[in-house]
């Protein structure tokens, strides 16, 4: 497993149709790979781990996925398991709370 990153380590590639993914988990799910797919094409997949995040004082547990073209995705449970659907904006980075 990767060393945490520290604060400004991490590079989102966003602007234009691109956009940037960040979900938040809880240290359980560190090392995870969490995957994506745009909500048309479950087959089609991107998929980052859940590493700790070194941010000023504390530390949070995410998974960054960037860039993705915008556009609506499918984030995955399991392999044949949704966990939720997001909207990905150009030249935004959206969020979610993993459950």
């Amino acid at each position: 497993m990767p060393d945490p990153s520290r604060e400004g380590s991490v590079v989102l590639e966003i602007g234009g149709t691109l956009g940037a993914l960040i979900i938040h988990t809880g240290l359980a799910e560190e090392g995870l790979e969490i995957e994506v797919s745009p909500t048309e094409d479950g087959t089609t997949r991107t998929h980052a781990a859940v590493r700790p995040r070194h941010l000023g004082g504390h530390t949070s547990h995410c998974a960054v996925i960037s860039p993705l073209p915008e556009g609506g995705y499918t984030l995955w449970r399991t392999a044949d398991t949704p966990e939720a659907t997001v909207v990905v904006r150009g030249g935004e980075v959206t969020e979610y709370r993993w459950k």
